[in-house]
């Protein structure tokens, strides 16, 4: 069963520095529900094949899931601890709705949105080294303290072409009981396969240390001219994984 967070380390941001939306609001009790999941995974597979993956999953019910999730007039925010900084997952509840991701350290001035999925969508934002060293993370202060929930949460900003060995198995164990598809493990494979809607990426380090990738919709390409030289090494040193703080897994 998934461990919510719910101390005074856990961050409740009504705005996040620089980011036009919001306000925003922790939902942490909308990982619980299978039509949040539904809701936050389906833009990660080609349209269509989505509804045959997600086969029990009643249109209808996401649709009306969607808009409660606007209904207390606030975007639903979710938090993941990093060792220099935090992830935040914004669920964008308006007449454009998606799912920003954005990097943040007390000191900055501004968050860094590294990957967003809409109609104008940008990314991929993480490797699947920098999104297993968040999720396996025993830094405390998030909004769930469950690996693999936090795996899931981070899913639809990856890209990488240089997916492990057991990326399956992992992803298919974090979905089983939390999604209630049937098949669990054919989700996971196109998950992974197709990374929409941006596809597969290669990562490479540059020549200041910074993780930098060839996507063409990326901003954490440097050929994309996003985020300038600077910006793309503190958003690198913010996700480095720790091993220190790496918690042991089963």
């Amino acid at each position: 069963m998934m461990g919510r967070m719910e101390n005074s380390a856990t961050p409740r941001p009504e705005r996040l520095p620089g980011y036009d939306g919001g306000p925003l609001t922790h939902r942490p009790e909308l990982l619980d529900q299978p039509l949040f999941w539904w809701e936050h995974l389906y833009s990660s597979v080609r349209e269509e094949e989505a509804e045959d993956l997600l086969f029990g999953a009643d249109p209808d019910a996401v649709d009306d899931f969607r808009q409660q999730m606007g209904e207390e007039g606030a975007w639903p925010v979710f938090t993941v601890p990093l060792a220099a900084g935090r992830l935040h997952v914004v669920h964008r509840i308006d007449e454009d709705p998606g799912i920003d991701f954005l990097v943040h350290r007390p000191e900055w001035a501004q968050a860094e949105l590294v990957a967003r999925l809409d109609g104008h969508f940008m990314g991929p934002g993480l490797s699947w080294s920098e999104l297993v060293a968040a999720a396996d993370s025993a830094l405390a202060g998030g909004s769930t303290d469950d690996p693999d929930c936090r795996l899931l949460l981070l899913l639809p900003a990856l890209g990488d072409s240089a997916v492990p060995d057991g990326a399956v198995e992992r992803l298919a164990a974090a979905l089983r009981p939390r999604t209630g598809v049937e098949d669990p493990d054919g989700f996971a494979v196109a998950l992974l396969e197709q990374q929409e809607p941006w596809g597969p990426v290669r990562w490479t380090t540059g020549g200041d240390g910074s993780r930098i990738n060839d996507g063409g919709w990326s901003p954490r390409n440097p050929g994309n001219r996003a985020l300038s030289p600077a910006r793309l090494a503190r958003v690198s040193a913010a996700l480095a994984p720790d091993p220190g703080s790496v918690s042991p897994r089963g």
